[in-house]
């Protein structure tokens, strides 16, 4: 069903005042689902006129957007959407800045540490000295990545780590928000056998002190760029910036769509949100800002690649992970992120003027909205 958004609004409007032992019948998910294609199909549209723009546009293999130089498309995001996936090793459970997108916000304090002198691969704990035992039962993967908040916390622990899988020929990445970084332990990095890193700039504002540990790590690691969650303040401070990051002759930007957890989303309550495949939920001007971004790249000549890391690469990311794994046909693991959706997220969108349905349609006398103590009864 095509629902408007006036009839939309006042479902939502009620379906956000439930409680948790209120039920959610099979018609108020249609009502709810008809709902979310409605917002999801507009948002598509305005993305597609954008994508209309960027003359260079290219694609991976279908699976991903993004504009320049093909051979700097980062090798961490071709193992993660062409290969066996991120394969992602966790290590550090502390981090010294707070940034209101992050997925841990406002947990730090209740993160478990992954065990001392132990090492998290593939939800497994490892000490460094069973890596030889794991690279020699399993199949080595195309590619795995450092993650889990900041490890420059620490980043002495890592060198040996890298220097082994690097002795085994995996493509490795880091993540890292580039504030502890110093010539010493980039160059001790890059020494270690670290492929790639990736610095989260928008973590910092877009610190001088950060874009000046990009040009240092060029000096030391084959691969570097920036990986940042598209946000309106990252955007705003990049094209402020944007000669000095150029400067720095980094190799690519991965402009992350800001998909938001139970711990971030009410950082952004009243911005306009939307739900992609019933999964990730995002404010819409994410995706936006990044084909905005990627026109102005495509448009200059960057010698660089922007990524367009949005949330149909993600649902792409699953899927080629879940065939490597030999998963049933379809199989995927991307799913949405709350255990109940939080509608009262939604009402900013429909209630705004300038965002438009492409079609509606009265709705069946059964689906209509009507007095509450009826809808109790739906």
């Amino acid at each position: 069903m095509k629902i408007s958004k006036k009839d939309a609004l006042l479902w939502f409007d009620y379906f956000s005042q439930l409680t948790e032992k209120d039920e959610i019948t099979a018609k108020h998910e249609e009502i709810i689902y008809a709902t979310f294609a409605q917002i999801e199909t507009a948002v598509d549209y305005r993305n597609e006129r954008l994508m209309e723009e960027i003359k260079g546009l290219k694609t991976l293999e279908n699976r991903t957007y993004f504009v320049g130089n093909d051979d700097k498309f980062p090798k961490g995001c071709r193992s993660c959407l062409l290969g066996t996936g991120l394969s992602a090793i966790r290590k550090t459970n502390k981090c010294n800045l707070q940034c209101k997108f992050c997925y841990n916000y406002g947990e730090f304090e209740r993160i478990p540490p992954v065990g001392e002198g132990m090492w998290e691969i593939g939800g497994t704990k490892f000490y460094e000295k069973d890596i030889d035992l794991l690279l020699s039962i399993h199949k080595k993967p195309t590619g795995i990545s450092y993650v889990y908040l900041e490890p420059f916390m620490e980043i002495e622990k890592y060198y040996p780590v890298i220097k082994k899988f690097s002795e085994a020929n995996i493509h490795q990445h880091l993540y890292t928000n580039g504030t502890l970084a110093t010539e010493e332990n980039l160059k001790a990095l890059g020494e270690a056998g670290l492929d790639e890193i990736r610095f989260n700039l928008g973590a910092s504002n877009c610190s001088d002190k950060v874009i000046k540990n990009i040009g240092i790590a060029k000096k030391y690691i084959k691969s570097v760029g920036i990986e940042t969650p598209m946000t309106p303040e990252f955007f705003d401070a990049f094209l402020k910036k944007k000669q000095a990051i150029l400067d720095t002759k980094l190799d690519f930007i991965n402009c992350a769509e800001l998909h938001l957890n139970e711990n971030n989303i009410f950082n952004y309550y009243g911005e306009n949100m939307y739900i992609s495949r019933l999964g990730y939920i995002s404010p819409i001007w994410s995706r936006e800002l990044t084909l905005k971004l990627m026109k102005i790249a495509d448009e200059e000549c960057w010698d660089l690649v922007v990524h367009d890391c949005s949330n149909h690469t993600k649902f792409a990311r699953d899927l080629n992970l879940s065939s490597k794994e030999g998963k049933w046909f379809g199989a995927s693991d991307y799913a949405c992120e709350f255990l109940n959706i939080p509608y009262e997220v939604f009402i900013p969108i429909l209630n705004d003027d300038n965002f438009i349905f492409l079609k509606e349609e009265e709705l069946p006398d059964e689906y209509k909205p009507v007095t509450m103590e009826e809808q109790m009864d739906f």
